[in-house]
């Protein structure tokens, strides 16, 4: 496997791509990206100036997982959105290799803090269907993971639960927003 940065030119890749979407969020997100149609509007959006877009592939040149990345905050913060892995390889490690190739990405162009929201629609942790605006940070304090939330795969990789957003995504349905200061 090796990391690399796609061209806007790479219609293969741009394929792959909103494909992987498709298929990465069909489970719990269901709504996230419902078509390939969908899929290859965010995969172009990817290229928009400024943004950091990052892609996993096998020797053979096909897509094992990308990451993209928004500034915000005049560069010193920036938002991971969105990240994908084929479903057949989650597991293996090529998140956290993305994961860790963006946070040095943001690092070189100045960046102090990285910002995620991973949304929970399906009740996959113990912050949906229950009043977030009582008792918020005890509730994330005890948060349990019931279905493979990846709040989780996040704290193994430093990040903190820092806010959440009730009902972003519908009455009981949150999304959990979380950071890691990865600059000097």
């Amino acid at each position: 496997m090796r990391i690399i940065t796609p061209q806007l030119s790479d219609q293969k890749f741009l394929h792959q791509a909103a494909q992987l979407l498709v298929d990465a969020f069909r489970e719990h997100w269901p709504d996230a990206w419902r078509t390939l149609e969908d899929g290859l509007e965010e995969a172009n959006e990817l290229f928009e100036e400024g943004k950091i877009c990052r892609a996993a592939v096998d020797d053979d040149g096909n897509l094992l997982g990308f990451i993209g990345g928004i500034p915000q905050y005049d560069g010193h913060v920036w938002e991971l959105h969105p990240l994908a892995v084929q479903p057949s390889q989650q597991g293996k490690g090529i998140g956290r290799a993305l994961v860790e190739d963006f946070e040095s990405q943001v690092r070189e162009r100045g960046g102090l803090t990285i910002t995620l929201g991973s949304d929970d629609e399906d009740n996959m942790t113990s912050l949906s269907n229950v009043d977030l605006y009582e008792n918020l940070w005890e509730k994330v304090k005890n948060i349990k993971n019931f279905k493979r939330h990846p709040f989780e795969f996040y704290q193994k990789m430093g990040y903190a639960i820092t806010g959440v957003m009730p009902d972003a995504n519908g009455r009981g349905k949150p999304d959990i927003l979380m950071s890691k200061r990865v600059g000097e």
